[in-house]
């Protein structure tokens, strides 16, 4: 049985993800965690002042799991928890600029690190973004029409 080219392109990521987690993990000096960059990239882009909730379904994973990886932040300082002003019960997550500069040192790192890798592609890293940024905005637009299946 031959695989579909969908499912060929997915395993492929998948098994990039693991590689580079990997990878990412094992060079970071401080023991920064990928899950924990992926929030601290997150509240760059998109900014701050979320709720953990709203990160935890923004990453598809339950809230005692952000719960734990944003404790880890706010130990190391690269993000603060603030009572969210709309709800007393709730927190708002903020990015601090140590949180912003470790993150900005992931990146440099990552760039450095993965270049000699990048030659191996045939082609320059942003020619592949428009169809990785395309298949990442579908799946993210039918995240919450999925059915279990």
């Amino acid at each position: 049985m031959t695989d579909s080219s969908l499912f060929a392109l997915l395993n492929e990521i998948g098994i990039i993800e693991q590689l580079a987690r990997t990878r990412f993990e094992r060079g970071q000096p401080d023991g920064l965690r990928l899950p924990q960059f992926t929030v601290l990239n997150h509240l760059v882009r998109l900014g701050d002042g979320r709720g953990p909730a709203q990160l935890a379904r923004a990453f598809q994973v339950g809230k005692p799991t952000m719960t734990h990886t944003l404790q880890r932040l706010e130990e190391r300082g690269f993000i603060r928890l603030d009572p969210d002003p709309a709800d007393a019960r709730g927190k708002r997550v903020m990015l601090t600029e140590a949180g912003r500069a470790r993150r900005d040192a992931a990146v440099r790192w990552i760039n450095d690190d993965l270049a000699p890798v990048a030659t191996h592609l045939g082609m320059a890293p942003a020619a592949a973004l428009p169809a990785l940024a395309a298949l990442r905005e579908a799946l993210d637009q039918a995240r919450d029409s999925a059915t279990p299946g």
